[in-house]
C-alpha cells in the first residue's frame, strides 16, 4: 500500500531532553498503525511532532507526498492530519455542537457542515442527545467521543489518536475502539494510534511499532507482534509483573 505518512530519522527535544531519537515509521493510506510503549517512551511527543505542535530538531516528515516538518499545527491540520490529544481537551464552556463546529474552523464550505455534523452523530449517537449541553458537563467517555468527532469535522485523511482509552472504563474503551474501527472501515481515514492498552491497540491496528526510551525497537504486523514473547510478556500482561520489570531492565541495558 502507498505510504500516506513517512517519518524518517526524526529527533525532537523537550528543552535539553532528547525525547525522540531517530524515529522512522510509515502509515499506509487507509491503514491503522499502533505505537506502543510505556510512560515516558516518547509516544505523545511523536504525535505532537507529526501534528506540528512540536518542531523536530532534525529528520523529515512527509504527508501525502509533501514535506510538513516544521509547519505550524494549523497548516498541518489543513493538509489533512487531525490530532485527538491526550486528555481530550474539549472546550468545556462550549456546547457539543459548538465544539464540533470548532473542528471545522479551516473549512470553506459551510453548507456541508450540517451533513457532516449529522455523520458524526451517526457514529456517536450519545452526542446527538447532548448536542446543546456544555462539553465540560459530559462524562469522560462522552468527551473522548466529542474529541474524535471534532477531529473528523476537519475531513482528515489521517487521525492521530493519543491515548484514547485513558481514564475510561473497559466497556467505554471497547465502544470507542469499535467506533474507530468502523470509521476506518467506512471512510478509509488512516489512524496513527498511541496507546498503552496494547491488546486493544493491536486488535485494531494492521501494523505496530514499539517505542522505548525514544527509539523504535520493534516493528511488525499486529498479528506477528501479538505472538512475540517480548510483547506478550511486557505489554499483554501474560507474565508476572516482577519478571517483566527485571527483563525490561535487562533489555534497556542492552539497548544502551
Amino acid at each position: 500500500m502507498t505510504a500516506l505518512l513517512e517519518v524518517r530519522n526524526v529527533e525532537t527535544y523537550y528543552g535539553p531532553i532528547n525525547a525522540i531519537k531517530g524515529v522512522s515509521l510509515d502509515v499506509a493510506d487507509g491503514s491503522v498503525v499502533a505505537v506502543l510503549g510505556a510512560n515516558g517512551a516518547g509516544k505523545s511527543t511523536l504525535l505532537k511532532t507529526v501534528a506540528g505542535v512540536m518542531n523536530p530538531f532534525k529528520g523529515t516528515i512527509v504527508f501525502d507526498g509533501r514535506p510538513i516538518a516544521g509547519l505550524d499545527a494549523d497548516d498541518v491540520a489543513r493538509r489533512g492530519l487531525s490530532l485527538v490529544p491526550e486528555g481530550r481537551q474539549v472546550f468545556p464552556f462550549l456546547s457539543v455542537r459548538e465544539n464540533l463546529m470548532m473542528g471545522a474552523f479551516a473549512r470553506r464550505r459551510e453548507a456541508d457542515l450540517p451533513r457532516e455534523i449529522a455523520a458524526v452523530f451517526d457514529y456517536f449517537p450519545r452526542l446527538r442527545e447532548r448536542e446543546r449541553i456544555a462539553a465540560g458537563l459530559l462524562s469522560g467517555g462522552e468527551q473522548q467521543m466529542l474529541a474524535i468527532g471534532r477531529a473528523l469535522m476537519a475531513k482528515p485523511r489521517l487521525l492521530l489518536l493519543d491515548e484514547p482509552s485513558l481514564g475510561l472504563s473497559p466497556l467505554l474503551v471497547a465502544e470507542i475502539f469499535a467506533i474507530v474501527a468502523r470509521i476506518n472501515r467506512e471512510t478509509r481515514v488512516g489512524v496513527l494510534l498511541v496507546e498503552q492498552n496494547a491488546q486493544r491497540a493491536l486488535d485494531l491496528a494492521h501494523f505496530g511499532y514499539v517505542l522505548e526510551v525514544g527509539r523504535i525497537v520493534m516493528a511488525d504486523t499486529s498479528e506477528r507482534l501479538k505472538q512475540k514473547d517480548d510483547i506478550r510478556d511486557f505489554y499483554l500482561g501474560q507474565r508476572d509483573a516482577g519478571v517483566r520489570d527485571r527483563q525490561r531492565w535487562r533489555r534497556r541495558k542492552t539497548w544502551r
